[in-house]
This record gives structure tokens, sequence and C-alpha cells, in this order.
């Protein structure tokens, strides 16, 4: 019986603690990334942000509207991976997918405003997100964010067009 113990150690052991360890760490590097996104997304707060479609704020004398984007490529863990795997065999939500999403969405925007703030703009409108896959088996997404930056007069909003204020 002791025999047959260790032999199962022997065998499933290094896998086990690889899978462990693995876990461990995407786990922990998400979390770093996401308390290192509230701070950026924080320090970017004065930099208003909306999706709304027909939304124009009052511009400066003088503002020209500029292009301006923002774009990163993140990877899941394949231990995130196997486990979205088996819970698709059963039709549950992957929340694995999902925080992949966010992250992504949520640091394409930080680099939009970080450019936006860079050159001195104070409002981004019309934001669209373009989210796509690198490869086929879904571990590696691309986020694109852009919009139009522009300098504006005040940060208040027209009554009849409220912006989608994307939040902080």
């Amino acid at each position: 019986m002791n025999d047959s113990l260790m032999q199962v150690l022997i065998n499933y052991g290094p896998f086990v603690f690889l899978f462990a360890a693995g876990w461990f760490f995407g786990s922990r590097h998400e979390r770093q990334h996401l308390a290192q996104l509230r701070v950026a997304e924080q320090a970017l707060v004065d930099i208003t942000v909306s999706s709304e479609r027909f939304y124009r704020p009052l511009l400066a004398t003088g503002s020209e509207g500029e292009l301006v984007l923002g774009s990163v490529v993140i990877a899941q863990d394949y231990f995130k991976m196997i486990i979205a795997r088996i819970l698709s065999v059963f039709g549950k939500n992957l929340t694995t997918y999902e925080t992949l999403l966010d992250r992504a969405r949520r640091e394409a925007i930080v680099r939009m405003r970080t450019q936006a703030k860079a050159k001195g703009y104070t409002h981004i409108y019309g934001l669209r997100l373009e989210v796509t896959n690198v490869n086929q088996l879904g571990s590696m997404v691309e986020a694109i964010a852009y919009g139009t930056a522009v300098i504006s007069t005040d940060h208040t909003y027209p009554t009849s067009a409220t912006p989608h204020v994307i939040p902080v």
C-alpha cells in the first residue's frame, strides 16, 4: 500500500506542483495588473472619455480633434485556460476569459488616455473598442481603444446628450 502511494506521488506530484505554482503566480500577476490599472485610471481621471455617438464637447478656441489610440496584447496563463475548457464543456460562465478581456480593454483605454494627456487634451469622444484573438487558442487577445481627442472649455455636458463616461 505504501509503495503504490509513493508511485502515485512520483507520477502525479510534479504535475500537481506545477499546476498549483502556475495558478498561484498567474493569479498574483493578474491581481498586480488590476491594482496597477486602478492607480493609472485614478491618475487619468481628469481626461473625460465618452462613447456617446453624437456627443461633442464644447471646444476651446482653435482646438482641433486628433485621433488617439491605445493598444495592448494580453496573454492568459495556460492553467486558467485548462479550467476554462473544462467549464465550457458544462456550459458554465467563463470568468477566466472575462477577466482577461476586462484587463485588456481597461489597459487599452489607459494607454489611450495617457497619449491624450501627453498631448494636452482634456476630452476623448467617440470611443470605440476593438478586441480580437491573436492566436487560435484564445489565450492572447489584442485590445485597441481609439477616439477623437480635443481640448474642451469645460467639463459639463449638454442636457440633451449626456455621454457615457468610462468609469474609473
